[in-house]
């Protein structure tokens, strides 16, 4: 900071700066410095929000890759509209709830509002309100979209985008208020703020919050046809593995701004070490389930290790800020395991998720939130955890954290699940699940054939 100042003095005092008749001061310089960090920071934001903004796209080949040709079009329709009708819903009355002065104090939930009338000071923006909103809106996308592969391949479009409007709207901001409400008012602490739960980037308030979503959505949904017969599972193969392994990789990078732009701020260099932590526990993960694949089904299998990478980097967006690097590795290590024997698990219930959504979010959204009571250390920011020998506490707010995280998703989502089987129906019919969505759906195919 010190050399920072000597250059704003020698801009300052050779003109550059400012009018050479001015007089030179501390003060001047001092300004022009506060004013270079702080648009700096708002670059910084605005370019990590860019990146999780470009995450839509991994989203969209992930689960377009994972499942069937016949369904594309669907599924881009999907990822494409939860970002455009989600967007509108959380500035209509999401990011009020999420960040606006709260109702009842100490718990939660914002007054309802318009996002303008929280992004505008004596009538004019504010560009620091503004690159909050931009970067928080992307991580409302983030949430919705994670539905959309749970329920792939057999859900009407109509309930689709009704649901997303309202998760984006309600379910995910509500918790968000318990959880990151003094981010962008100090004065407004939600009950989670209030007992210290550690959830830096949203392992749980964005990950899992999507996965449990997903999770009430195929259960109300019921399993794809074939999935499940004569009590065995029949893997149902996705088309084209090459768009899944480049969603995946869009994704990885989307995460050095997830993560690291969750600082809103370049100042001593946090950001890096955040990425170094996010990166290896992503790389970990990806081991970690090869390896596991391979043992148990005797061949390497791509679609897990690739949900391997991305377990890894569910789970260290709660604990990236509070880690080292070899932590970072074990907390990705044993998500690429979990996940695999998630999938495995979920599949042997009968609970049909075409993509692995629920594993990779919530399951190791869960498991990332709780690694953050373990493996937190002060000499990376906050408190020490339990391995380290801070005790047992912050585990239990931790775990109290993704309690609350499965019961308000996972319950507010069934509900609106079930309203929506029982009035318009939920689920396409048999023929038209049969022949695919793309055509009576949409009257369209991601590969027509030529003729």
């Amino acid at each position: 900071m010190r050399i920072l100042i000597l250059l704003m003095l020698a801009f300052v005092s050779s003109g550059i700066w400012a009018d050479e008749a001015a007089p030179v001061t501390a003060e001047a310089a001092l300004q022009a410095v506060n004013t270079l960090r702080d648009e700096t920071n708002w670059l910084w934001t605005c370019i990590a929000g860019f990146l999780v903004f470009f995450m839509q796209a991994g989203f969209a080949l992930v689960e377009a890759g994972f499942t069937r040709a016949k369904n594309t079009v669907n599924i881009l329709m999907k990822n494409f509209m939860d970002f455009a009708l989600g967007s509108l819903a959380y500035w209509l009355i999401g990011f009020s709830i999420m960040f606006g002065p709260q109702i009842i104090s100490g718990i939660g939930f914002g007054s309802i509002s318009l996002a303008d009338s929280l992004l505008m000071v004596d009538g004019k923006p504010d560009p620091s309100k503004f690159t909050f909103f931009i970067f928080q809106l992307v991580f409302a996308g983030t949430a919705a979209t994670i539905v959309s592969g749970a329920m792939a391949e057999r859900t009407k479009f109509v309930d689709y985008v009704i649901f997303s409007v309202l998760i984006t709207a309600f379910v995910y901001p509500f918790f968000g208020s318990l959880a990151w409400s003094n981010l962008f008012n100090p004065d407004n602490k939600g009950y989670l703020v209030e007992i210290g739960l550690i959830d830096f980037a949203g392992s749980t308030v964005v990950h899992s919050v999507g996965g449990w979503a997903g999770l009430a959505g195929t259960i109300v949904l019921g399993p794809r046809i074939g999935k499940y017969q004569d009590g065995k599972v029949l893997p149902i193969l996705g088309h084209n593995m090459t768009i899944a392994a480049l969603g995946v990789f869009i994704l990885w990078l989307g995460w050095f701004g997830f993560n690291p732009g969750s600082t809103t701020s370049v100042g001593g260099g946090t950001f890096a070490v955040i990425a170094v932590t996010t990166n290896f526990a992503a790389a970990a993960g990806a081991v970690s389930s090869m390896i596991v694949t391979w043992i148990l089904f005797k061949k390497p299998d791509i679609g897990l290790t690739l949900n391997g990478a991305l377990a890894g980097l569910v789970a260290i967006t709660a604990p990236c800020a509070n880690v080292s690097i070899s932590s970072a590795i074990i907390i990705g290590l044993i998500g690429g395991v979990l996940v695999v024997f998630s999938v495995l698990f979920f599949d042997k219930i009968k609970v049909d998720d075409p993509v692995g959504a629920v594993s990779v979010h919530g399951v190791c959204g869960a498991w990332g939130t709780i690694a953050a009571g373990l493996f937190a250390e002060e000499a990376f920011g906050g408190v020490n955890g339990l391995f380290f020998g801070g005790g047992i506490s912050q585990l239990l707010v931790q775990l109290q954290g993704v309690g609350l995280g499965f019961v308000w998703a996972f319950g507010a989502s069934l509900v609106i699940f079930l309203a929506l089987k029982f009035t318009i129906g939920l689920r396409v019919s048999e023929d038209e699940e049969i022949q695919g969505l793309d055509i009576l759906e949409h009257g369209n195919e991601a590969y027509p054939i030529s003729k």
